[in-house]
């Protein structure tokens, strides 16, 4: 696989909407969205590298190729929840 493909299947995905000259509203910026790393994997290899048992609980996977971090939107940030 050459660089310029490893590039293509990066997890973090970005996309203009569609604006009209005719829409009132004004633009749209970037979107992101993210994709589940299963996707670029297929079968999955014999002999992946795997966490502890601790760090496994504590990520919800064994293996790190299938551990995706995910940053909850409706979290508050910097104020204690009630």
């Amino acid at each position: 696989m050459t660089d310029q493909q490893k590039q293509t299947f990066s997890r973090l995905k970005a996309y203009r909407p569609f604006h009209s000259v005719y829409d009132p509203c004004r633009p749209i910026g970037v979107k992101f969205y993210s994709t589940p790393p299963q996707l670029y994997l297929g079968f999955q290899p014999a002999n992946l590298q795997q966490f502890s048992a601790h760090e496994a609980l504590k990520k919800g996977t064994l293996w790190p190729v299938f551990w995706d971090y995910y940053n909850n939107p409706y979290e508050t940030k910097g104020r204690e929840r009630e």
